[in-house]
């Protein structure tokens, strides 16, 4: 299981990389939410420990920032502000869960263990995704239709799985971009135009009904229209 933890007390990360390490996670830690949000972009994690205060940008806005984006992964708070408010806050911008400074150790842990088998869940249901007669397997690269297996690029799987996700919905192209890109220096404009077609040729094949549709001068929408 992977874990970012992103706070700026070295004297606290230190010790809580130590101590989840020694339950058999794989540990990554940043010291300020900029870095935070850029290991975030880059790397797939089961769970993100956010500092509530941070300088550059405070876990509250790297938190709203992922949820915006779509990215689901659960997120625990690490703060020291304990009124109803500022709880209710956490939650509000998407946080699963929050623990109050100073802690236990031992209900640390437990939060933990009860935010990744959360992921865990989702990651299984999320694993194999339906919409119309296309199914796609996010794990092994594999789309089916009409009888056909259809293998798939890491990042046309990357932006299947996004269209179906969100099926019958507008998907902006600046939406799919962060989703796809993050941080990294964005493609040039054709670049998205062009993995679209890609996707288009392997998952509709002559005489199936369309499913990748263009929203021109906004984005795309995944699903058949003829059942809507």
């Amino acid at each position: 299981m992977q874990i970012l933890l992103v706070d700026d007390e070295k004297e606290l990360t230190t010790p809580l990389s130590r101590v989840l390490k020694q339950e058999g996670y794989e540990v990554d830690v940043a010291n300020n939410g900029v870095e935070g949000e850029k290991f975030a972009q880059k790397k797939h994690y089961h769970l993100l420990i956010l500092d509530w205060l941070m300088p550059e940008e405070s876990g509250i806005e790297l938190c709203r920032k992922l949820r915006s984006r779509g990215d689901q992964t659960p997120i625990l708070f690490l703060t020291a502000k304990d009124t109803v408010d500022d709880r209710v806050e956490g939650l509000d911008v998407g946080a699963d869960d929050y623990i109050v400074k100073p802690f236990e150790l031992k209900e640390f842990l437990a939060r933990v263990r009860a935010l990744l088998r959360r992921s865990d869940a989702q990651e299984t249901s999320d694993s194999r995704l339906k919409v119309a007669d296309l199914e796609l397997d996010v794990t092994n690269q594999l789309a089916y239709r009409g009888g056909r297996v259809i293998e798939l690029s890491e990042r046309e799987t990357q932006l299947l799985s996004y269209l179906m996700q969100y099926p019958e919905q507008l998907l902006t192209h600046q939406q799919i971009y962060h989703h796809l890109w993050g941080q990294e220096s964005p493609p040039s404009s054709n670049v998205l135009a062009a993995l679209m077609r890609l996707l288009r040729r392997k998952i509709e094949a002559p005489g199936e009904t369309p499913l990748i549709h263009t929203v021109y001068g906004k984005g795309y929408r995944l699903g058949d229209i003829n059942q809507s």
